[in-house]
């Protein structure tokens, strides 16, 4: 999940670079989203395997 949200932040640097403005902001967007969803499944993960143990 972290390495789409890298390639997808990659994406959008390349693109703003070239002058892509609609690709890198839909790029970062997704960046975006995939961190956050990365961030909650991390803490999920966390939380459940300090219980198992």
């Amino acid at each position: 999940m972290l390495r789409w949200t890298i390639t997808f932040i990659v994406i959008a640097l390349i693109a703003g670079v070239l002058g892509f403005g609609g690709i890198a902001g839909a790029s970062a967007g997704i960046a975006k989203i995939l961190f956050f969803v990365f961030l909650v499944l991390f803490v999920i993960s966390l939380i459940t395997g300090r219980r198992r143990v």
